[in-house]
């Protein structure tokens, strides 16, 4: 018998019956609850007219796109519309007035979901900079306002104090809703799932695999959804390394990750938006296995290794045996990534990467590089590069890693094609990708030659 969805919508308890759990959260807020301040703007998770606010039981509250979340993912979970920031009194929200008041809204299609980005940042009580306004509305596109006023919104609201999050419906055990979407709470369970349905689709965030239902409007036949998984959702640490479960998501990794690759920090806020990053997992970013996701050429130059489980036991793989050829993997039908573990840095070692793409914010790579090096007296001893976009897979650039330990930067830029035989597509010609990937090395030298200096990671 089937389990029925259970959340919290606005502060008020809804539970489902006979509604497909692949149903996206924006197509029922509009069509069954007659809510329609939430907006279809993109379908796929770009443009932010669809926010609403996740408030977990933490008390954290993240933007997340309603266009592209599945409702099978919001079982025991709370969320917030623009609908129910109403004040109890009947007021509007502070974030509303604000908004108001600084004209920051003419044709009013994509201000719900400003509003609803706005107060998530409002409640993360951060600071009113620049920068970290910039960062919480990369995921919100604005046709006609611009963008000053609704930053002065934006500062305006800094800090706001935030109510307690309203508790959602417990689950005890896991849960099947309709006869096709799994949702273990066990890893024990997921594995006995992951052997029993080989061919289901494993579900972290669905910030790629909710198109299906978004956009395309074809659903996946199976899921098994992993976010509630413990062992998959732990992220740990010690001296020598960090270990991140498949299926936590970049919001929660992101201290851990920036604190000890202070690289990653502007890296990763390029990373999608918050919206995406709020859902978004590390594990789904090498289980799809694109040549440009962004996240595997910084695991490759980190040396990461993978935990794969099954029924059958667990095997540690270095990431950079996982990539067997275009969305080819060495997952086996019955395995799951547990965990993504690589080492800190040793001392000696600096580490940096590149991202370079049409666009700064919400856009997928062209090209994207790391590079960790061990320095010793001014010379390059290690060093261990990775690269997206320049193959079928994500790469070690191991003829140019050769090259530069041996003879220098400009002869690891010369071995670059030894690596790559880059594609032409609309995103960059291969000679053009070539090119790019040998100006990075140029950049990492200068990085090198010259520690202090600051080198902005820009769109190219």
């Amino acid at each position: 018998m089937a389990d029925n969805i259970r959340f919290t919508l606005n502060d008020g308890p809804v539970e489902l019956v006979g509604v497909s759990p692949m149903t996206t959260l924006l197509d029922w807020l509009r069509e069954q609850r007659g809510l329609k301040g939430t907006k279809e703007g993109c379908a796929e998770g770009d443009c932010g007219a669809c926010t609403v606010v996740l408030e977990r039981s933490d008390g954290r509250r993240d933007a997340m796109n309603a266009c592209i979340a599945l409702l099978g993912q919001l079982d025991g979970q709370s969320v917030r519309t623009v609908e129910g920031l109403r004040e109890p009194d009947g007021a509007a929200h502070p974030v509303q007035v604000a908004m108001a008041e600084s004209d920051a809204t003419q044709c009013g299609f994509c201000t719900p979901g400003f509003v609803m980005s706005a107060y998530a940042f409002a409640a993360g009580a951060e600071k009113a900079d620049l920068e970290t306004i910039h960062d919480a509305l990369a995921g919100n596109l604005c046709r006609c306002t611009g963008y000053r006023p609704i930053v002065e919104a934006m500062t305006k609201v800094a800090g706001l104090p935030a109510e307690p999050v309203p508790a959602p419906p417990a689950r005890v055990g896991s849960a099947v809703f309709g006869d096709s979407f799994f949702a273990p709470r066990s890893l024990a369970e997921l594995l006995k799932l992951r052997t029993a349905h080989p061919e289901a689709l494993l579900l972290a965030g669905a910030t790629d695999l909710g198109l299906l239902a978004s956009r395309s409007r074809k659903p996946p036949e199976a899921v098994i959804h992993l976010a509630h998984v413990p062992e998959l959702t732990a992220i740990t640490e010690d001296k020598e390394q960090i270990t991140i479960g498949a299926a936590a998501t970049y919001a929660a990794a992101l201290p851990t990750l920036i604190a000890a690759y202070p690289a990653l920090k502007t890296y990763l806020a390029r990373l999608g938006s918050r919206q995406i990053r709020s859902l978004g997992t590390i594990g789904g970013n090498i289980g799809t296995a694109s040549p440009i996701g962004d996240m595997p050429p910084v695991l490759l130059a980190l040396e990461a290794s993978l935990r794969l489980v099954s029924t059958r036991g667990s095997r540690d793989l270095p990431l950079d045996e996982f990539f067997l050829g275009y969305r080819k993997t060495a997952l086996a039908p019955d395995e799951v990534i547990q965990s993504i573990s690589m080492p800190k840095l040793w001392p000696g070692e600096v580490f940096f990467c590149d991202k370079v793409s049409k666009r700064r914010d919400q856009d997928i790579s062209t090209v994207a590089g790391a590079y960790r090096l061990r320095i010793k007296n001014g010379k390059v001893e290690d060093v261990r590069i990775g690269f997206g976009g320049m193959a079928a897979t994500p790469k070690r650039a191991r003829h140019v890693e050769a090259a530069l330990l041996k003879e220098g930067f400009a002869a690891a830029a010369a071995a670059m094609p030894k690596d790559f035989k880059p594609i032409d597509d609309w995103r960059g010609s291969a000679a053009y990708r070539l090119q790019v990937a040998a100006n990075l090395l140029r950049r990492l030298e200068l990085r090198i030659a010259e520690p202090g200096r600051a080198v902005e990671v820009e769109a190219l």
